[in-house]
This record gives structure tokens, C-alpha cells and sequence, in this order.
């Protein structure tokens, strides 16, 4: 665990670094949906479950439903790691003040800087936390697990098929919101281990009935 948060803070800092260069901006270029209308359709669709109006209402889900299950410890932890996690965004915002990419025209309304991607980091940050707190089985946490990175991977290049962020600052919304989960719920003591795909593969592995 210490070696992949390491990981994950070294390729947010490696974003912060070089991200908005010529490398980035041929990323954008070449994913930017602005001429395929279908596409730019799919990624609106898919940019709203990284924002406020999906994510709000179902950390408000989560917890209720830890709340019936008496869970008040996760409960009170699912509140901690998204909360902090959403203010540490737009600090970053703020500290970084990178601009966002607006060569080809965003796609969707934005206000906000650009580092790193609210949407991306945001979306990792619940969809992980509602996957990890909210399943009880190895099993039925790795498919969750599963279904909350695909959601924030689709979140995130919805962002950058949109036009309104930079490839970089996708990456390093996914690098923060990942090692922010991890690492307040690794504090909290909450049995990560128990939550990975391996866990799935294992139990198919074993004959277990589909």
C-alpha cells in the first residue's frame, strides 16, 4: 500500500509538471468531440456522474443506508474521505492555477481552473468510497470495485472529449481522488485488501455458482 501511494503522488506531481504542453494538447486534439456530435452527446451523458447532481445524491444514499445498517463508523467515514476530498479539489484548483484548454471550445459550461479535474477526482473518490463501504462479501465488493473505476474512467475522458480539460489534468484527478480514498480509509483500518478484483478472479477460480 505505501509503495502505490507513492505511486499515485508521483503521478499526480508528474501532471502538475508536465501537463498543458504540446504533448497534451495533441491528446485533446485528437479526442476533442466537437465534430461528432453523437459522441459529444455521450460524453454530456457521461460527464453528469462525476458532478454535483449524481454525486451528492448518492453519497446521501450511501450513508443513509450505512445508517440503517447501523454502520456509523463507515457512515461517518463515507462524509469524511468525499467532504475533504471535494475541498482538497478546489484548493489544488486554486494553488495550481492552471487554465483550461479553450482552443477548440468547451463543449459544456465550466467556471472553475483546471487542475486537477474536479469530475475526475470527484466521481473516484464517491464511486470507490459507496464500492468499498457499502458491499460486505469479497466477492460482491470486487464487482463493485470494478464499477466504480469504469464510472470514473468514463468521467474522466467525458472531461476531455468535452474540450474542458487537458488530458494531464484528467490523470491527475483520477491519481488524487485514488490515493485520497486509499489513504484515509487505509488510516481508518478498513480492510482494503478484501475489496480487489483478485478477489473475484479467486472465487471463480473455486467453482463458486454465478
Amino acid at each position: 500500500m505505501p509503495l502505490a501511494l507513492i505511486g499515485l503522488a508521483l503521478a499526480w506531481g508528474v501532471m502538475l509538471l508536465f501537463g498543458a504542453m504540446e504533448f497534451d494538447r495533441g491528446l485533446l486534439l485528437f479526442a476533442y468531440a466537437g465534430e461528432r456530435p453523437d459522441l459529444a452527446r455521450m460524453a454530456r451523458w457521461a460527464t453528469e456522474l462525476g458532478g454535483w447532481t449524481v454525486l451528492v445524491p448518492a453519497t446521501a444514499f450511501g450513508f443513509g443506508m450505512l445508517l440503517v445498517r447501523r454502520e456509523w463508523k463507515a457512515a461517518a467515514l463515507l462524509v469524511a474521505v468525499t467532504a475533504s476530498g471535494r475541498l482538497l479539489v478546489w484548493l489544488q484548483k486554486d494553488w495550481t492555477a492552471r487554465v483550461r484548454p479553450d482552443a477548440q471550445g468547451h463543449l459544456v459550461p465550466v467556471e472553475s481552473l483546471a487542475f486537477p479535474s474536479g469530475h475526475a477526482a470527484n466521481a473516484t473518490i464517491v464511486w470507490l468510497c459507496l464500492a468499498l463501504l457499502l458491499t460486505r462479501s469479497a466477492r460482491s465488493r470486487a464487482y463493485a470495485v470494478w464499477a466504480a473505476v469504469w464510472l470514473a474512467l468514463a468521467v474522466g475522458v467525458s472531461r476531455v472529449l468535452l474540450g474542458v480539460h487537458w488530458p494531464s489534468d484528467v490523470i491527475g484527478g483520477w491519481a488524487f481522488g485514488l490515493f485520497w480514498t486509499l489513504l484515509l480509509l487505509r488510516l481508518s483500518g478498513h480492510p482494503l485488501g478484501e475489496g480487489t478484483p483478485r478477489a473475484a478472479a479467486h472465487s471463480f477460480s473455486e467453482g463458486d455458482p454465478t
